[in-house]
């Protein structure tokens, strides 16, 4: 089955690409997916470790089973800011 992954900034810059069409066996989860990503993409590999997975507009965990035609967005997340403003 194909999925798509959409690479958040800084994961993109390290890929080299900001979109990527992944082929994997029914039934992979994003752990299937990750794991793939890390071999095909080696400078990914400790970005992905903190990157949050995002399903439909949902964050999911590895277990989460991946459909065809999934998109799968693997996001930074944000830290900062400042607070009484």
């Amino acid at each position: 089955m194909e999925v798509y992954v959409r690479l958040g900034p800084g994961l993109s810059q390290l890929a080299g690409v900001p979109r990527l069409t992944v082929t994997l066996e029914p039934g992979a989860t994003v752990h299937d997916l990750l794991s793939h990503l890390r071999e095909r993409y080696p400078a990914l590999e400790a970005a992905l470790g903190s990157s949050l997975p995002v399903v439909r507009g949902t964050s999911v965990a590895g277990d989460h089973p991946l459909a065809p035609d999934d998109e799968i967005a693997f996001l930074k997340p944000v830290s900062g800011g400042s607070a009484g403003r």
